[in-house]
């Protein structure tokens, strides 16, 4: 095993009960590690909507939940220690101490999503970080603490120089889920309109990438002003604000309107509202594609639906859940080559030390904050 000195505690801010302020805890650090592990230091950690979920409980619909956890899976860190054999990326670069990287929750390899159908988001068997119980070995299992144990099976790549650490950390959740969700829609033609439904961090990401990608028209939907204006700034041709159209048949009627009464080509659900999918149906296009990614299961999610409408419509719909690391690498690269064109610092302007990070969560929840950036050795840093 080669490492830098490892601590033998970090502190952590912990889950122990929903809706209750974090815990700022002192976690047991690993000092041997597994073959193909590594222990990293965290230099950012980005709140993402899931760790909103988390916190007030939401999320236990779809996710099996076991407290104490330490939220956080948006993350980079600088490596302290690897394990035997874990020297190498996962596309085979070599790592040294000091990298940085992102890396994935942990995929079985073996099972048939893993294998057969090579979709290893969908694994039976996945080690999640943020959903792990921090009081077992190997303890470290969120980002929002000074040390993070990398899985053996956690896909991993290093961050390139030219991506600032926070912008990064933005890109393994938000930006690599966008990525994951524009591959499984397929292309986008210069003569597409295209709708992406919330204003929020993927919301933000997949109007650049819309931009990026060449779209003709990009509508983008969601509030506050501020969140509209950077999605002028990052492509899109026209905004659609929801504290303007309260209402689900508003924003119906305002794309609708701007569209001259066509609908959109295709369709991006990003703002896990509830009636995001139903108004989604009615901006699409006859024979559209609707991708839906922000929403989550559980009781209170329901939504009424006529089948018929997308038999006649002849609708492509498909979801998409998390991302894995050739999609981390995407995002990555994305970054790295549009940097001069979008600001992507805009989504990440305010750092929170450790201690500070349940005002972070409540920050975000309030919308006083687009995502914000926590960083466990201090409150500086890109």
């Amino acid at each position: 095993m080669t490492t830098f000195d490892i601590p033998t505690t970090s502190r952590a801010a912990v889950l122990t009960e929903h809706g209750a302020p974090l815990e700022l805890r002192e976690v047991p650090v690993p000092q041997e590690l597994e073959a193909g592990a590594l222990l990293v230091r965290i230099e950012a950690a980005t709140v993402c909507g899931s760790d909103l979920h988390l916190w007030d409980g939401s999320l236990a619909g779809s996710q099996a939940l076991d407290l104490p956890v330490i939220p956080g899976h948006e993350m980079v860190g600088s490596i302290i220690a690897f394990g035997d054999g874990a020297e190498r990326d996962t596309f085979g670069a070599p790592l040294k101490l000091g990298d940085r990287i992102c890396f994935t929750h942990a995929s079985c390899g073996q099972c048939d999503h893993c294998r057969f159908d090579n979709q290893p988001t969908l694994c039976t068997n996945r080690q999640y970080y943020m959903f792990t119980n921090c009081s077992r070995p190997p303890y470290l299992v969120g980002g929002f603490s000074e040390y993070v144990y990398v899985f053996p099976n956690s896909g991993r790549v290093r961050v390139p120089d030219e991506v600032p650490t926070s912008w990064a950390s933005a890109a393994s959740c938000a930006l690599r889920t966008v990525v994951h969700s524009f591959e499984r829609i397929g292309k986008l033609n210069p003569w597409d309109t295209v709708v992406i439904q919330g204003a929020g961090p993927l919301g933000l990401f997949a109007t650049a990438l819309a931009d990026h990608l060449g779209a003709g028209r990009i509508v983008t939907i969601g509030a506050p002003d501020d969140r509209l204006a950077i999605a002028k700034q990052y492509g899109a041709t026209d905004v659609v604000s929801v504290f303007e159209h309260p209402e689900p048949d508003d924003r119906v009627a305002a794309v609708r309107s701007i569209l001259d009464g066509a609908g959109a080509e295709v369709v991006f659900e990003f703002s896990g509202a509830r009636t995001a999918f139903t108004e989604g149906l009615g901006m699409i296009k006859e024979g559209g594609r609707y991708m839906v990614t922000g929403q989550i299961d559980g009781p209170g999610k329901e939504v009424p639906v006529r089948p018929g409408f997308i038999t006649r419509q002849q609708l492509t719909i498909m979801g998409t859940w998390s991302g894995h690391i050739a999609e981390y690498r995407k995002a990555l690269h994305f970054m790295k080559i549009a940097r001069d064109t979008y600001d992507f610092g805009a989504l990440v302007p305010n750092r929170y030390a450790l201690e500070d990070a349940t005002e972070a969560l409540s920050r975000m929840r309030a919308q006083e904050d687009i995502k914000p950036v926590i960083t466990p050795h201090g409150t500086g840093g890109s």
